[in-house]
């Protein structure tokens, strides 16, 4: 997957590393955050252990209607509130796998990416630097995160 181009992001959030860990892990505050401004998530599965399994489902308003976006995944690395790291595919809503092609994605798009989320304490907060490794900094999923992660920092604040 290191071959293809990744997007990472950084924040300063005023945090404890143990809280913004619970935003990544708990479904219940994932399915808060995450996602674009308007973006809905009425499912929002993880089996948190190595290997275990994760399903999501985004919903947003379109002007064609409502659409939805379903992302499966497996966790590959648990370091409690340091590092966080899971795969990502788009899939149908039975959880099967959909080709870049079937998606509309670009040649050359993998069906499998990787996401690493980092944490650090720092002076009244956390570091947190995301990674999403197969999504490209000027793309619509480089948005999406940036809109998602704005979206953490507001659900912390409340």
């Amino acid at each position: 997957m290191s071959d293809f181009k990744s997007v990472q992001i950084e924040r300063t959030v005023s945090a404890p590393p143990s809280l913004v860990w619970q935003m990544w892990t708990d479904p219940a505050h994932f399915a808060q955050w995450y996602g674009p401004m308007g973006a809905t998530i009425p499912v929002s599965e993880l089996d948190l252990r190595v290997g275990g399994a994760r399903k999501v489902c985004m919903e947003m308003e379109t002007p064609n209607g409502p659409m939805q976006m379903w992302f499966v995944g497996e966790v590959e690395e648990i370091v409690e509130n340091e590092r966080f790291v899971y795969t990502e595919a788009m899939a149908d809503a039975d959880g099967n796998v959909m080709s870049p092609a079937d998606m509309g994605m670009p040649e050359g798009a993998p069906s499998n990416t990787q996401v690493v989320v980092e944490l650090t304490e720092v002076d009244g907060g956390t570091k947190m630097v995301m990674t999403h490794v197969g999504v490209p900094a000027d793309s619509p999923g480089a948005q999406g995160w940036g809109m998602a992660l704005d979206k953490l920092e507001a659900h912390i604040s409340a």
